[in-house]
């Protein structure tokens, strides 16, 4: 009888995730994943003032901060004719830039990292060597040997006191590890500077929004006016913070995230062939220079990339019903028309419906229903987004500095292009398009900067702010390029209510169950094939699941209080 390996919950991540996996020998057959929280905020959402909507949902995550707020302003937006002025459009382009660039190297660092580096190797390691390879690749200020000598005494405390910390349940020692001590010294020192890094930078969304996580938004521009004289708007200090945090951002990315990836992936180029996944990759574009209305001024074009193929890409309709559709035929949900249906997002429909075995239970009932995420596809296609749609997308549309970017890794890691499609180049793109966005950053605070000085202090349109002037009916989208990638809000109002609210997000396309026609999401689809070198230490299944940077909290929604437990691998 063949092994089921059994992970509940994946850890480093946001929220619950339980991946199970049928294994044939030593590898992984067929995987199924499974969102074990409850969905629930569009239930919340039905009935309120549209104009608060971006409040709650916007705390569908704590890690994703911003991005839903985005998403459902835009949505109200779209639905009632809202123009944004240019000033709050690069306002929000700037925190929705922020936002990458923070998650990007907080994602590497804390969350992903450990998959690749030997903590309690490091202690091998000798500082003068660490220098002289940090040296060696980077022209980072703190590279001496005493530098690395102070951070490896530091970790020898953590180590001889029996409390890893923050550095505690992993697999250290796992053959499959295979950084030299010095590398692995580099990158723990790194992980350190990242938490100080990321308290500095998070300020750009306080200047902005008024505070992180969860800044204020407002439909028809950003809450904060523009007087550079007046203490209580942003003014011309903070506009200085503001290019200060911009500088901060790109140096980190350019001296410390890429050189260590680059340093990391050279020693992990085998991974370039394994988490290919399904092939096909979507994005909706994002980062407009105009408005929302006008995508050829997106930095992130929109499109369907099909089967690989960079040279083709297709369109996509937000409002199209026959293109994104949810389906529930392995999840616990319900439809009015039945299991086998795919509703269009403004037709959405959220009745929990449990059937499940009762915890605790050995294995899920993958030939019924296995999770709380739903089954997102577009023209019936199973989709992957984030960082590696987005680089394929600006790859393929012939966008300059990500061909470069691109091609440089692909030339320094001496792999094809076809490694692109794995582990390695979905945790490859994620650092490149870090680059593309933080550089980006200063051309939006440039052209803000020039607004100011022109006259223009506008970031709010008032003119459609009263319900008495709305449609009786109206609805609309609100999409944009989150980090983990596409995410859209769908909003339908009636007489100034909201009628019907559905999100579908980034670990909803990736993360999802199979669906009527068996077709595996990208998360069971990228696990096939794996190798598991200890059934009871399956780190192979955690560096490809981590390479998509789950966030299952954004996926279902609402928790389960009691959901809580520590992490258990289990070979039934």
């Amino acid at each position: 009888m063949n092994k089921r390996i059994v992970v509940d919950p994946i850890t480093r991540i946001e929220g619950h995730l339980r991946i199970e996996a049928q294994m044939d020998g030593d590898s992984i057959a067929q995987a199924y994943s499974s969102g074990t929280m409850v969905r629930g905020i569009e239930i919340i959402l039905k009935g309120r003032d549209p104009r608060d909507a971006w409040a709650f949902a916007q705390r569908i995550c704590g890690v994703c901060t911003l991005v839903h707020g985005i998403a459902s302003i835009r949505a109200v937006e779209n639905a009632l004719g809202y123009e944004v002025p240019p000033n709050a459009q690069l306002i929000r382009n700037l925190m929705i830039a922020a936002q990458y660039v923070h998650d990007h190297v907080m994602h590497f660092y804390h969350l992903h990292a450990l998959d690749w580096v030997d903590v309690v190797s490091a202690l091998d390691a000798d500082p003068a060597a660490t220098s002289a390879m940090a040296q060696s690749i980077s022209s980072y200020p703190k590279t001496s040997p005493g530098y690395f000598s102070d951070m490896k005494k530091r970790l020898k405390s953590f180590v001889e006191s029996g409390q890893l910390g923050i550095f505690a349940n992993a697999y250290w020692g796992h053959p499959a590890y295979k950084l030299p001590p010095e590398a692995n010294l580099m990158a723990v020192a790194h992980y350190l500077e990242a938490l100080e890094w990321q308290r500095d930078v998070a300020k750009l969304h306080t200047i902005f929004g008024g505070k992180n996580p969860h800044p204020n938004f407002v439909v028809g521009g950003v809450p904060g006016p523009i007087d550079l004289e007046s203490d209580s708007a942003i003014n011309a200090k903070r506009l200085a913070q503001v290019q200060d945090i911009i500088d901060k951002m790109r140096t980190f990315v350019d001296q410390v995230y890429i050189p260590d990836t680059l340093a990391i992936a050279s020693f992990y180029k085998d991974w370039g062939g394994q988490g290919e996944g399904i092939g096909n990759f979507m994005t909706y574009g994002d980062f407009p220079e105009t408005g929302m209305d006008d995508p050829s001024s997106y930095l992130i074009p929109a499109g369907v990339i099909m089967n690989r193929d960079i040279g083709t890409v297709l369109d996509v309709d937000m409002n199209a019903a026959d293109q994104i559709q949810e389906y529930i035929s392995h999840s616990w949900y319900q439809y009015q028309g039945g299991k086998a249906s795919g509703l269009h997002p403004y037709d959405g429909e959220t009745e929990l419906n449990y059937t499940g075995p009762q915890p605790p239970f050995e294995h899920l009932d993958v030939d019924n229903d296995y999770s709380w995420l739903k089954s997102p596809r577009w023209k019936g296609h199973a989709m992957e987004v984030g960082p590696l749609a987005r680089v394929l997308m600006l790859y393929a549309r012939g966008h300059a500095q990500t061909k470069e970017l691109v091609d440089m890794t692909l030339s320094h890691l001496q792999v094809p292009v076809q490694a692109l499609f794995s582990t390695l180049g979905r945790t490859a793109a994620r650092t490149l398009e870090t680059k593309v966005i933080g550089d980006a950053m200063q051309t939006w605070y440039d052209n803000l900067v020039m607004n100011i000085k022109a006259g223009d202090a506008r970031t709010f349109n008032a003119t459609l702010w009263d319900p008495s002037t709305w449609p009786s009916e109206a609805r609309g989208v609100g999409y944009m390029e989150a980090p983990r990638g596409g995410l859209a809000h769908w909003i339908v109002i009636k007489n100034g209510k909201i009628d019907n609210y559905q999100a579908v997000v980034p670990s909803t396309w990736n993360a999802g169950p199979r669906d009527d026609k068996g077709q595996p999401g990208p998360y069971e689809a990228a696990l096939a094939g794996h190798r598991l070198h200890d059934p009871k230490q399956p780190i192979e299944i955690l560096r490809t699941i981590h390479s998509f940077d789950p966030c299952i909290a954004c996926a279902v929604h609402v928790t389960d209080p009691d959901g809580e437990e520590l992490i258990k691998v289990k070979v039934v």
